[in-house]
């Protein structure tokens, strides 16, 4: 049985995709932050799902489940590591505190560069590891193309995610360990209702405020809106699992392919159930990508319908 580590995986798009790659065969190791979710999610999931405790900007204690981890692996290769955990941080940037800003990138940013150090040498960079060389997920978002107002610290992440991510799959081709981008629009996850939480307080005397209570009214419809991440219905994603029997994943990566020459794999349009259910089959095809699909350097953007009105709708709310 092949193994995936899903950081963030309490909640949203992380329970989403666990729940998706069990249902196909996998083992999850899922990082969680308490132990009532970890409780949780075993209930839920199933046999087949690991708990990690462990926040991603806690160096020691990823470190620590990676050691875990390798221990159940038993010599063999992790299939995938799916970098999801993160937050999102609002406010004008004239006016939002330093701490905030840092607090932002730590989750994001330096999460990932923690999560991938630690769990990298398991995907195949350890040369005594046997089995297939496994892959790396990137979840960013439509923010990590483009800059929103209100938003700067999550949309200055996600663009971190983006160049992190170029620039690491160039570096782990000496491996021939790939990594994916997936880039959604508005989910129906549990980052947009902590929305709520922001006390708008202190920006009372802003010039900023009109704004801000406009744009983080419109993250809550937009996030009431959003596409389901729970949904399972397999569908194909274009070009990237045609000819594939229902239910299966290929085994192996596939032949070498130059990083800049692989076509993007995107989700067109359709009824959200079919995008929501792509959003999840594109993480667990980027696992483990259909043989047709080009192997090195392919980027799978799951744009969601609401998404293309995102950058738009808040530029007119603000």
């Amino acid at each position: 049985m092949r193994s995936v580590v899903v950081t963030g995986a309490s909640t949203g798009i992380g329970w989403a995709v666990a729940k998706f790659l069990i249902g196909r065969g996998y083992r999850v190791f899922g990082s969680v932050r308490k132990q009532a979710d970890a409780d949780r999610l075993k209930d839920e999931l199933g046999a087949n799902f690991t708990p990690l405790l462990f926040d991603v900007t806690d160096e020691p204690a990823v470190l620590a489940a990676a050691r875990t981890v390798r221990e159940v692996l038993g010599g063999e290769t992790l299939a995938g590591l799916v970098n999801n955990a993160g937050i999102a941080v609002a406010g004008p940037l004239l006016e939002l505190s330093a701490d905030d800003f840092r607090r932002q990138m730590d989750v994001n940013v330096i999460g990932p560069v923690i999560a991938t150090q630690a769990f990298g040498p398991l995907l195949g960079a350890d040369p005594s590891l046997k089995r297939p060389k496994g892959r790396i997920v990137m979840i960013s978002s439509v923010a990590g193309k483009d800059g929103n107002p209100l938003s700067a610290p999550y949309c200055t992440s996600k663009h971190a995610i983006e160049g992190l991510s170029e620039s690491l799959r160039r570096e782990l081709m000496l491996f021939g360990i790939d990594v994916i981008i997936i880039a959604p629009g508005a989910v129906k996850t549990p980052i947009w209702s902590k929305a709520e939480q922001i006390d708008l307080s202190v920006y009372q005397n802003s010039p900023y405020l009109p704004a801000l209570n406009k744009v983080m009214a419109f993250m809550m419809e937009i996030g009431a809106k959003g596409l389901p991440a729970e949904a399972h219905r397999r569908n194909r994603i274009r070009g990237a699992d045609r000819g594939q029997p229902q239910g299966a994943l290929p085994d192996h990566a596939g032949p070498a392919a130059p990083p800049d020459r692989c076509p993007a794999a995107e989700t067109d349009a359709g009824p959200p159930h079919r995008q929501a259910a792509r959003l999840a089959a594109a993480v667990t095809l980027a696992v483990y990508p259909a043989a047709t699909v080009c192997p090195r350097g392919w980027r799978a953007i799951a744009m969601m319908r609401s998404a293309i009105t995102i950058s738009s709708g808040m530029r007119k709310a603000a």
